[in-house]
């Protein structure tokens, strides 16, 4: 297999230059991904009889591989990154395919486990080679390209989902096996018809732990914990509360992709345009707002339309969280940005570990007092994103530290 040098891939055809690679990754995870979230409550209510508990349980035992990324750091040394990202997303296709061949609660946590692990690896490889392969003037536009490339392929799987469930009488172990083995099918291809890129600067094959990243980590920490309310609560209380089925749920994620596609571009464009810190503070104060409105759904018994306008403007804001990706990219030594990654993965999901089963048993208590943490949460990240600065830079990564030269701000 040829090596090629990141500065010299424009001598290749188009479709085999780095950021084609990017894109066909993007498109190809959410396939198998994306399918199996469609499909997950309905079939997990339905089939396997899950209360708030299981769900707090499965979602835990789909976090611990995320928690663990850091192990990427002592794989990268005797497996390529661009080949073990590769691999990583052929276990989640696989993994995704056989999901409804274990319909009981043991063998859903396993397979979900196996996905979970192939998942997590590939995002904390290929976030390292979007940061190491796109320079750092075109990164805000391109990651919202990358955005929305992988939106508009969700967004076939949706389309498919909602025209042809009830259609032709699809089954979840047609939906999980197609569009699992597609996924590996596109890996397969990425990992033969593709050279090895080098990156510009040879990265750190050790953990990496530094003082001045310490807002970057906050920030990862605080993105994971909100996340996880989101992706385990949020759709399961359409489920739950409203009685959505499986067309209704995938047509909701279905113009969720839409506007994310149409928007993907603009974010990145907005992040170029207004910074990190900005664009940080805009999506923590809409966040908050969206929160409280969730615990307002359960305690003053507002309805389904307002649930779904939500739901959507939820999906929109964490878009802006790409800032997040570029704001290290600024302040990172470029041979940090493999370990850093990994690292900042593990972070990411530290309070995903143990938050889905925590906040499952509040979700019988009160499922209201489950968003009305996600507020607080975002209400702390709103504080943390103030300490960015607006010119941040390698000695100047926070508010608090003395800068290099003096910015203007």
């Amino acid at each position: 297999m040829n090596h090629v040098k990141i500065d010299e891939a424009h001598a290749l055809p188009v479709w085999r230059r780095p950021v084609a690679l990017l894109f066909v990754m993007a498109m190809a995870m959410p396939i198998a991904f994306y399918a199996w979230y469609a499909l997950l409550n309905n079939f997990v209510v339905e089939v396997a009889d899950f209360d708030g508990a299981d769900i707090g349980l499965l979602h835990t035992v789909r976090e611990i591989p995320g928690f663990l990324a850091f192990l990427v750091i002592f794989i990268i040394i005797i497996i390529r990154e661009q080949v073990f990202g590769l691999l990583s997303l052929v276990l989640l296709g696989v993994a995704t395919a056989f999901t409804a061949w274990f319909p009981h609660l043991g063998g859903i946590l396993v397979l979900t486990f196996l996905s979970s692990i192939g998942f997590h690896y590939y995002e904390t490889v290929n976030q390292s080679l979007q940061l190491q392969w796109l320079p750092k003037e075109k990164a805000p536009q391109m990651l919202g390209w990358l955005m929305g490339a992988g939106s508009a392929t969700s967004l076939v799987v949706f389309i498919l989902i909602v025209l042809m469930w009830d259609t032709l009488g699809l089954t979840y172990n047609l939906v999980f096996m197609v569009a699992g083995f597609t996924t590996a099918g596109l890996a397969l291809f990425c990992l033969f018809a593709y050279p090895q890129f080098e990156s510009p600067t040879p990265q750190r094959k050790e953990m990496v732990l530094r003082k001045r990243y310490w807002l970057y980590y906050a920030l990862q920490f605080m993105s994971g914990a909100r996340r996880q309310i989101f992706m385990v609560f949020a759709g399961f209380m359409m489920v739950e509360k409203f009685g959505f089925e499986v067309h209704h749920l995938t047509g909701l994620y279905l113009i969720n992709l839409v506007i994310n596609m149409l928007a993907a571009p603009f974010l990145g464009k907005a992040v170029g345009f207004f910074g990190e810190r900005r664009t940080l503070i805009f999506e923590y104060i809409g966040l908050f707002v969206v929160f409280l409105a969730y615990a307002g759904i359960y305690w003053f018994s507002w309805g389904v339309l307002l649930a779904a306008i939500l739901y959507v403007i939820d999906h929109i804001l964490f878009g802006f969280a790409l800032a997040l990706k570029t704001y290290f990219q600024k302040i990172a030594d470029p041979a940090d940005i493999a370990p850093t990654a990994a690292v900042a993965f593990t972070i990411n999901h530290i309070a995903a570990v143990f938050l889905p089963v925590l906040l499952g048993l509040l979700w019988i208590v009160s499922p209201g007092a489950v968003f009305f943490c996600a507020a607080g949460m975002a209400a702390i990240s709103l504080a943390l994103a103030l300490l960015i600065p607006r010119h941040p830079e390698p000695g100047y990564e926070t508010l608090l530290s003395r800068p290099m030269h003096s910015p203007a701000e």
